[in-house]
């Protein structure tokens, strides 16, 4: 007679789900940008974008590095749905006001820009490898007064970081060609020559300005939200500028 053999049951133990202290670690100091999904973006709202350098490579405010992080930007805003407005550079990280069609444009335009940047830095510095330390921390702009703080933000950051003091643009962003300065400003209202494409969106070309154009001296203040914001956009608002 055949005796039935049973099946023993293992005991797993529960790795998996939600729990405190899971995924992976953050490479450095600090987290790297989120890697959710990110928001729909309109093609009337331009976009405050931040990316920053691995640790260890050269400051990026010279002459030729400059010069080439320039030529990036022109270069992918040639395409119709993607354009670098303006911009700063600084030792460690860019800043930069794009206008793009949907968030799909938006994501090959800054993919297209960040491989530009970065082979033309790693040709230069005579090294190979990553030159960016994350991906690129966008955050839309949808009122007036947000795209006028964040210009202030991009055009005189370097004057947050004490890089620059001089009562006229930092040569080291677009702020030459920038035509909202205050008229009163001699010295920084006299632009040179644009090479990168004017601002399309109304917010950014003519919106901003119902809240009076920039000084040359205006230093970037920390932007507030609303409360009365959705808890979407809220978290999306409050995500902390980097640099």
């Amino acid at each position: 007679m055949k005796t039935k053999t049973l099946q023993r049951e293992f005991g797993f133990t529960n790795w998996g789900g939600k729990r405190r202290g899971a995924g992976r670690k953050p490479k450095g100091e600090h987290a790297g940008v989120s890697h959710s999904k990110r928001a729909r973006l309109s093609k009337h709202h331009p976009v405050l974008v931040t990316m920053r350098l691995c640790d260890g490579l050269p400051s990026l405010r010279y002459d030729d590095s400059h010069a080439l992080v320039k030529s990036a930007c022109e270069s992918s805003s040639e395409r119709e749905t993607f354009r670098v407005v303006e911009y700063s550079v600084q030792t460690n990280h860019l800043h930069l006001i794009v206008e793009a069609n949907s968030e799909l444009a938006l994501s090959r335009g800054m993919n297209g820009l960040v491989s530009r940047i970065a082979r033309a830095l790693n040709k230069l510095w005579k090294r190979s490898g990553r030159v960016f330390a994350d991906r690129y921390h966008a955050r839309t702009l949808e009122t007036p007064r947000e795209v006028r703080n964040a210009l202030v933000y991009v055009l005189q950051n370097a004057r947050k970081h004490g890089s620059w003091s001089a009562r006229r643009a930092d040569p080291y962003s677009s702020g030459a060609s920038f035509d909202g300065w205050n008229d009163a400003d001699d010295e920084v209202a006299v632009s040179s020559p644009r090479s990168l494409p004017r601002a399309r969106t109304w917010l950014l070309a003519v919106g901003w300005r119902r809240h009076g154009l920039i000084d040359a001296r205006e230093v970037p203040v920390v932007q507030r939200v609303s409360r009365r914001r959705t808890s979407t956009t809220r978290a999306r608002r409050t995500r902390t500028l980097a640099g």
